[in-house]
């Protein structure tokens, strides 16, 4: 697949009406060498003493970029609370628009812990949207494990199919993606630290194997 930098800024808007959660962002941004990707990767691998890093003559050419994203998250369709005990299902949908990313997805996100907050689910792997680490603080310690899935129909992603008025390298993507995710959750009064990793199904034709990686996300409400 090329190589390629995202350097981007969003603002976004949220609404949370107790039920339900709609999250609205505009991002801007640069792929190519002026994101300053190739001199980052290479600086960190001198630093942590690893290899040069290559591929890099094959990055996309500098070209602007910009998305709109809609998502909407459903707090709990079904919960189940006995004794400080939660279960809760949070479905959702969404998608984007722009050239770097045009899709639409869907997905749910099953939780089961110790008093569970009322908010909607864990933070995500993705790009993410602003205030989807949005959680109710607890005045307790609890915790919750959590598993979920999303489906996207991809038009477009930029980092596969190369820049879009210029000739550059790109591959074949395949239009459908299937991603899992599991993990674990703490939350003790503002602050909230997960632990998420994902399995995503392959994203272009003759890429070896799935995707599978992880993220650890400190977060706090003020």
């Amino acid at each position: 697949r090329p190589y390629a930098g995202w350097l981007y800024g969003s603002v976004g808007l949220l609404s949370d009406t107790g039920g339900r959660l709609d999250n609205l962002q505009l991002t801007f941004g640069m792929v190519g060498p002026a994101s300053g990707a190739k001199d980052t990767q290479k600086f960190v691998h001198k630093v942590i003493g690893s290899s040069d890093p290559k591929g890099w003559d094959n990055q996309l050419r500098n070209e602007p970029g910009i998305e709109l994203t809609y998502e909407r998250k459903w707090r709990g369709l079904y919960e189940f609370s006995p004794f400080g005990w939660g279960f809760d299902i949070t479905p959702s949908f969404g998608g984007s628009i722009g050239n770097i990313y045009t899709h639409a997805s869907v997905g749910a996100v099953a939780r089961f812990g110790f008093d569970l907050p009322s908010d909607y689910g864990p933070p995500l792997i993705r790009p993410n949207l602003p205030g989807s680490d949005f959680f109710v603080p607890n005045q307790t310690i609890g915790w919750y494990v959590f598993g979920g899935f999303e489906g996207r129909a991809v038009a477009r992603n930029i980092f596969l199919d190369g820049n879009t008025f210029k000739d550059s390298h790109s591959v074949d993507k395949r239009s459908l993606v299937g991603g899992v995710q599991a993990g674990v959750a703490f939350t003790i009064n503002d602050m909230r630290l997960a632990y998420t990793h994902i399995f995503r199904s392959r994203e272009f034709e003759g890429q070896p194997e799935n995707d599978s990686f992880g993220a650890i996300t400190i977060s706090t409400r003020f």
